[in-house]
C-alpha cells in the first residue's frame, strides 16, 4: 500500500490507477479503526480493482465542545491495518491541505432538510462538514465507488442524496453494521466507556430490535413506540436525544403500512455519544 499526504501526489496515483483501467473504490475514515472499518475495505476489494482509502479527523463535522481534540489519533496502526486489509492506496492528509484558507471561510456543501433533523437537529451544522468533506475528496479521488457503514443511517441518505442531486457518477455502497458479540455497534468513540457504560450500552441494540418486533407483529401507533424506546434508555441511565421511526428512503414519517422503515436511535452514555439503527 502507498501513503500520499499532498493532493498532487494523490491526484498523480489515482490517474495511474485510471491509466491502467482500474475500477476504484474509495472508503473514507476519520481513523482510529476497528473490524468494522476493515469490513468496508473488504467490501470495497469486491466492488473495484483498487481501493483507496483515507484517514482525516474532520474539524468542520465538530462542532463547539465536541471531541476534536481528543479524537484519537492512531495513524500508523491505522496504516498497518489498512495494508493488512488490502487496500492500495491511503491518503493522509494535514488540515491545511483541505482546508488552505481555513475551515471557517471554506466553501461548504450542504444538503437541506435532511441535513437538519436527527442527528442534525441534536449537532447543528455537523452535516454540513460532513458533506463538504465528501464532497471535497470525492472530487480528489474520483472514485466509480464509495463504501459507507450503515451505523450512520443518516449520514449515509444525505451521501446517496448528494451524489444525485450534485450529478457525481459514484455509486454509494452501504454495509451492513458490524457489531460487539452483545449487539453493541462498533465504534471508534467505543473506548470512551468506563465499564459501566460499556455493560450498559447494549441496550441500544436490545431496545431497537424490540420495536422492530412489535412492528413486525403489527403495531403502527409508531408515535408511541418512540416514546417508549426512549423510555427504556432513560430508565437505563442514557441521556436520549432522540428514538425515531421513519422511511427509509427519506427519513420521513411513515406514511403508510407499506413504507420501508428504518428504526434510528441516538443517546449520551456519560461523555459519549452512541448511535444505532435497525431496519424493519
Amino acid at each position: 500500500m502507498r501513503t500520499v499526504i499532498s493532493i498532487p501526489d494523490l491526484r498523480a496515483a489515482v490517474r495511474a490507477l485510471k491509466t491502467h483501467g482500474k475500477r476504484i473504490a474509495f472508503v473514507p475514515t476519520m481513523g482510529n479503526l476497528h473490524a468494522g472499518h476493515l469490513a468496508l475495505v473488504e467490501r470495497a476489494r469486491q466492488a473495484a480493482d483498487a481501493v483507496v482509502a483515507s484517514i482525516f479527523v474532520n474539524p468542520l463535522q465538530f462542532g463547539a465542545g465536541e471531541d476534536f481534540e481528543r479524537y484519537p489519533r492512531t495513524e500508523a496502526r491505522d496504516a498497518a491495518l489498512l495494508a493488512e486489509a488490502g487496500a492500495d492506496l491511503l491518503f493522509l492528509p494535514a488540515i491545511d491541505t483541505l482546508y488552505p484558507h481555513g475551515k471557517d471561510d471554506c466553501t461548504r456543501v450542504e444538503v437541506p432538510a435532511l441535513g437538519d433533523i436527527l442527528c442534525g437537529a441534536a449537532r447543528p451544522g455537523h452535516f454540513v462538514g460532513v458533506t463538504t468533506i465528501v464532497a471535497k475528496l470525492f472530487n480528489l479521488v474520483q472514485p466509480d465507488v464509495a463504501v459507507f457503514g450503515e451505523k450512520d443511517f443518516q449520514q449515509l441518505t444525505l451521501l446517496r442524496r448528494m451524489v444525485l442531486d450534485l450529478d457525481m457518477p459514484i455509486e454509494i455502497i452501504g454495509h451492513p453494521t458490524r457489531r460487539e458479540d452483545d449487539g453493541l455497534a462498533m465504534s471508534s468513540r467505543n473506548g470512551y466507556l468506563d465499564a459501566d457504560e460499556r455493560a450498559r450500552a447494549p441496550m441500544i441494540h436490545a431496545m431497537l430490535k424490540s420495536l422492530a418486533g412489535q412492528i413486525h407483529a403489527g403495531r403502527d401507533d409508531f408515535g408511541a413506540l418512540e416514546e417508549e424506546g426512549r423510555a427504556v434508555l432513560d430508565a437505563a441511565g442514557f441521556r436520549t436525544d432522540y428514538v425515531a421511526i421513519r422511511r427509509v428512503e427519506d427519513l420521513a414519517p411513515p406514511q403508510s403500512k407499506q413504507d420501508e422503515l428504518v428504526i434510528l436511535a441516538a443517546a449520551w452514555l456519560g461523555r459519549t455519544r452512541l448511535i444505532d439503527n435497525q431496519r424493519v
